[in-house]
């Protein structure tokens, strides 16, 4: 079975002490080359998000605040 999306929680999984690496932004990026999709769970409130991880327009979609918001990047569409 092929997987077509990544769905990846932020503190403690791609980012350590709030931040990410650069080797793990280059495997987010290989993976999206790849045609998969990205998706950013987070229990982060957005404008924290975006303020502290500019890369945000790798990933498809973000589930933020616990699942209270999903976040388009590409369009900057919020839904509550």
């Amino acid at each position: 079975m092929r997987y077509v999306a990544l769905a990846c929680d932020y503190d403690g999984t791609l980012a350590s002490d709030g931040r990410v690496a650069e080797p793990t932004l280059e495997a987010l990026r290989r993976l999206r080359a790849s045609g998969r999709k990205l998706v950013l769970v987070t229990g982060r409130e957005l404008e924290e998000l975006i303020s502290v991880f500019p890369d945000l327009d790798l990933f498809e979609w973000v589930v933020a605040a616990n699942g209270a918001l999903l976040y388009e990047p590409s369009t900057r569409t919020e839904t509550t």
